[in-house]
């Protein structure tokens, strides 16, 4: 499927970047336009398929998305960034888009969620199962205030709800609950960035394992797992240098 994309900026370094379950290319905006300020670079923000303008589709596969990213980003990125899901399709897209280096904030990579025995079968037969009950395990923290947000972000994070289709919720989670990513060298020089509830997609060990094998693991506390939508100076700080 070719993706509905935004483009901020003209310069000659190309950047990508996924959004998350339930979000959009506009709520990239705001981190969109740090980083073509300089005019060295282009973001291009998709909307998945079933999220913003992007068609809606009969089947979420984690490969379908995948195949949609391969499609419809160029293949001479300067660096790709996938933030939560965004960070799950890029890790499986890098082998063939292979963008100069990536970059993932909070991804997907684990869900600490049952996926064994009668407790799974139960909790995948729930309906009601939401992103803020399962991923955002630190919520209670209030780092996922959304109070923290701008007028204009309550607006778009709205319209992206309305957008979105929330038949694959369930099996999204599903699928990255039963087929997380296991770590491995990275193929291109790849950073992880963790907010203060980072620890819910990427549980330890695996940011351990992951340095182990060669990639860079970065903190960010002060913010919780929206990040540039809680502090966009904070989280293009840490990533101005990768970027």
């Amino acid at each position: 499927m070719k993706l509905h994309t935004i483009t901020t900026g003209d310069g000659p370094k190309k950047v990508a970047l996924v959004h998350g379950i339930g979000a959009s290319a506009e709520l990239w905006g705001s981190l969109a336009g740090r980083i073509a300020e300089s005019g060295e670079y282009t973001a291009i923000a998709v909307d998945l398929r079933g999220h913003g303008e992007s068609p809606r589709a009969e089947s979420y596969r984690l490969e379908e998305f995948v195949d949609d990213l391969i499609e419809t980003l160029p293949h001479d990125l300067h660096s790709a960034v996938g933030h939560s899901l965004g960070g799950a399709l890029l890790v499986r897209a890098v082998p063939r888009l292979r963008p100069g280096r990536a970059i993932y904030l909070d991804p997907g990579f684990k869900l600490g969620l049952p996926s064994e025995g009668v407790g799974a079968r139960v909790f995948w037969a729930l309906s009601g199962v939401t992103l803020p009950l399962v991923m955002l395990a630190g919520a209670a923290t209030g780092t996922n205030d959304t109070k923290r947000y701008s007028a204009e972000t309550r607006a778009l994070n709205a319209r992206a709800k309305k957008r979105f289709d929330g038949k694959m919720t369930v099996g999204i989670f599903d699928q990255v609950a039963h087929g997380p990513y296991t770590p491995a060298v990275p193929v291109v020089p790849s950073t992880i960035v963790l907010s203060a509830e980072g620890k819910a997609v990427v549980p330890a060990p695996m940011p351990a394992e992951l340095e182990a094998l060669g990639w860079q693991v970065r903190q960010l506390p002060e913010v919780g797992h929206p990040f540039w939508l809680h502090d966009v100076d904070a989280s293009y700080g840490a990533i101005r240098d990768l970027i």
